[in-house]
């Protein structure tokens, strides 16, 4: 199987533990392709959500996805600095037409000053009983997003410092 290589457009398919459609990005940039990670950037891309209804994203982001980790994180460029929206997720998997991955409602917004708010928790518990999540599932998603609370914490991965510029000015030069 061929990974997508740098410079290739992508779509970005979210789905939930049923099965069903949650959200596609319409096109994504990718930056790095490899089997653990794909790092893409979009700007002003369309989102058509599982209903049908479409918008359109309104900065800049970068988005990283990891095949060992079950979180997924997109930095989005504003005026006022970096914000962070992190999905709690399936590790993503590329089948060479989308880069996809499981959503699992759990979400972390992590603000500029890297403050954070956990969000969606009633969510999460609603699908988790609706959908019936098997207790490893429940156990690997809360254990990963210590991992990530971590990493914010830490300032690793995609919150160092000069991670989301970098790869930012990168996506610039096949936009330009």
């Amino acid at each position: 199987m061929r990974f997508p290589r740098e410079g290739d457009k992508i779509q970005i398919h979210s789905y939930k533990h049923n099965g069903y459609i949650h959200r596609v990005w319409e096109e994504s940039t990718v930056l790095k392709g490899s089997q653990h990670c794909i790092i893409g950037g979009n700007d002003r891309t369309i989102v058509t959500e599982s209903d049908g209804r479409t918008w359109i994203t309104r900065e800049p982001a970068i988005c990283y996805f990891h095949s060992r980790h079950w979180f997924n994180i997109i930095g989005m460029l504003r005026d006022d600095g970096v914000y962070y929206y992190c999905n709690i997720s399936s590790p993503f998997v590329w089948d060479e037409e989308a880069v996809k991955y499981i959503d699992y409602d759990l979400d972390v917004k992590v603000y500029p000053d890297m403050t954070y708010t956990i969000l969606d928790e009633d969510e999460y518990e609603e699908h988790s009983q609706l959908m019936n999540y098997p207790e490893v599932i429940d156990i690997i998603l809360r254990n990963n997003l210590e991992t990530l609370l971590r990493w914010i914490r830490q300032k690793k991965g995609p919150f160092a410092p000069e991670f989301i510029d970098e790869w930012y000015e990168r996506y610039l030069t096949y936009v330009r």
